[in-house]
């Protein structure tokens, strides 16, 4: 078997990747760090479908003007003050923890947001470095949706184009229909249900919406 000359570079043994992705946080609260987030969101031309030139100046000018504080007004009565961070990372985190955990050491488990940080060039590109050459990326959105699941492909995509050398890159399907999931939605219901003082006549199930 050939051995490495003295002076080459030392080659990490292969390994798979798993990432979760999901949508985005801002990084804190002030209005710089709001605008920044808001404006990478309503940047992606799968979110706002609409003609650019006339898109960005509407963004740039009153939506990004005002938008800001108001949506860090919202941001605050949900803030997780004692790790400076919005619930959406910190719940991603713990799964992605949770999930390490199980798979030990046959796979290195990560979470990227699709907007602000971690982001998704960066995981990949460190994922890739440390190894990582088969990564399997994980929208955590249960249904398709171009806005979400679509507009991850793309991030994806775009980070690729830019390495010369790539990673073997594989997409989990949605699982909106898959059985456990639908289970889990289940307890989670009921458990709330148990905790009410009367149990309600009428359950109403709400979804975000989308063209």
């Amino acid at each position: 078997m050939p051995s490495m000359l003295p002076d080459h570079p030392k080659v990490p043994s292969p390994k798979l990747g798993v990432l979760l992705i999901n949508l985005g946080t801002p990084d804190a609260l002030d209005y710089w760090s709001m605008r920044r987030y808001l404006g990478e969101f309503l940047s992606d031309k799968r979110v706002v479908e609409l003609p650019q030139i006339l898109w960005q100046l509407i963004l740039q000018g009153p939506i990004l003007t005002f938008r800001p504080k108001k949506s860090a007004a919202a941001y605050r009565q949900i803030w997780n003050n004692e790790l400076d961070e919005s619930p959406l990372r910190t719940i991603t985190r713990e799964q992605a923890d949770k999930l390490q955990e199980r798979f030990g050491d046959t796979a290195r488990v990560e979470f990227a947001m699709r907007y602000g940080n971690p982001s998704i060039p960066s995981l990949i590109n460190t994922m890739f470095d440390d190894g990582c050459w088969k990564i399997l990326c994980v929208p955590l959105y249960p249904q398709y949706a171009s806005s979400t699941s679509g507009s991850v492909v793309d991030k994806i995509g775009d980070t690729l184009r830019a390495m010369r050398w790539q990673p073997t890159i594989r997409f989990a399907p949605p699982f909106y229909d898959d059985p456990k999931y639908i289970q889990i939605l289940a307890r989670s219901v009921q458990k709330q249900v148990d905790a009410l003082d009367e149990r309600p006549e009428i359950l109403v199930a709400s979804f975000h919406g989308v063209p």
